[in-house]
């Protein structure tokens, strides 16, 4: 089995750093009402700033194919290009559309000549899915090389227009149009931006970091969707699909829009992290001394002492010295958010050869979770 080294790594965050004071100008509102959730859900995630791939006249500047393309563009410079890339693996919670995939559009705007594709579904998990089929093709030998990357673009997705229709149907039937909290939740939660990693079977660049091992933990076979978009959640925690509804009800409901069960989140995102984060390094052999490193995916500040104390109570305390996070000026960028904390640490001066890192993301969808350890050579 070959060794697997992140050899280059890259991001792409477009336009300007948003405020939150900024949000609801760029994202619009809402039956002409400035929203009282934003500043509820702002003050517990603590982010104060974000990307939008939005202009100042609330057009879009970038899809998230392009967003993931220019994330990549980073990576083919000083003695890498785009035409040496085998292999093209992109993970994404909000791809442009449902068909082609997400790594298909990708190539489409790199025209870097024919190579192998993976457009790994889901939400956070998805970009650590794209990781692990790059990092084990190369362990297996399958490749010399690949490009692995995690992107999204949900401004598009939490733009007020998408939630119109639904109020004005609300008021047609005389009912209260304010939006449901947990379609609301997302609107002020969420990122876009694109990181990438080339990944190659020697230990090339400035900054080597080799891929120890992968794990991933579901839960689903005991736990109800949490967060979700192109569905319904109906009262017995079933999810109802798009194609099951009329084409009529699909703008009246938001059925596409992105949503999130907050009380099961809560209950349940924590627990189920650090349960199957001890999986993990059992089944590895590590222990907390072993990590120099934690890059835990959190999507809110309101989580971070919250882990500790979970992280605490089951055993395995993670001391703060350890941790690396980001969230509050670039948000959470879902799939993409460990990339770019990834990028962020290596361009901060702080690795030196040997240190240990440890990648823990968290998927609430209906709680997913992947996990990667690292050696810097």
């Amino acid at each position: 089995m070959k060794e697997v080294y992140i050899t280059k790594v890259s991001k792409f965050l477009p336009n300007e750093p948003v405020s939150n004071e900024q949000m609801e100008e760029k994202l619009g509102v809402i039956n002409g009402k400035t929203s009282k959730a934003r500043r509820i859900v702002l003050r517990n995630n603590k982010i104060k700033t974000r990307y939008y791939a939005i202009d100042e006249n609330g057009d879009v500047t970038h899809n998230n194919a392009q967003l993931t393309k220019e994330a990549i563009m980073g990576l083919c410079q000083n003695g890498f290009a785009k035409e040496e890339i085998e292999l093209l693996s992109c993970g994404t919670s909000s791809p442009d559309q449902i068909l082609p995939s997400h790594a298909s559009m990708v190539h489409g705007f790199l025209k870097n000549g024919n190579i192998e594709i993976n457009s790994p579904s889901g939400a956070c998990c998805s970009g650590m899915n794209a990781l692990k089929y790059g990092f084990m093709a190369i362990k297996s030998g399958q490749v010399n090389n690949a490009v692995c990357t995690g992107s999204e673009r949900t401004s598009s997705w939490m733009k007020s227009d998408v939630f119109e229709n639904e109020i004005s149907h609300l008021q047609g039937l005389e009912e209260n149009p304010i939006l449901a909290f947990n379609k609301e939740f997302l609107r002020w939660m969420l990122s876009d931006g694109a990181g990438a990693f080339l990944l190659q079977n020697e230990p090339k660049g400035k900054t080597p970091i080799r891929i120890d091992w992968m794990e991933g933990y579901s839960y689903a076979h005991e736990l109800e969707t949490c967060m979700y978009a192109g569905g319904e959640k109906l009262e017995d925690g079933n999810l109802k699909p798009w194609s099951e509804y009329p084409a009529d009800v699909w703008g009246k409901m938001s059925l596409f829009a992105m949503k999130q069960d907050v009380k099961l989140l809560s209950e349940n995102i924590l627990v189920k992290g650090v349960d199957s984060l001890k999986k993990a390094m059992t089944k590895h052999n590590i222990t907390q001394d072993d990590i120099d490193y934690y890059l835990p995916h959190i999507s809110s500040y309101y989580f971070k002492e919250n882990l500790y104390d979970e992280l605490t109570h089951q055993g395995v305390e993670m001391p703060w010295d350890k941790w690396f996070l980001n969230l509050e000026n670039v948000g959470n960028i879902g799939a993409g958010s460990i990339f770019i904390m990834l990028e962020e640490l290596v361009n901060s001066g702080k690795l030196k050869k040997g240190d240990r890192i440890l990648f823990h993301v968290p998927e609430s969808a209906r709680f997913s979770y992947s996990y990667a350890y690292l050696t810097v050579c």
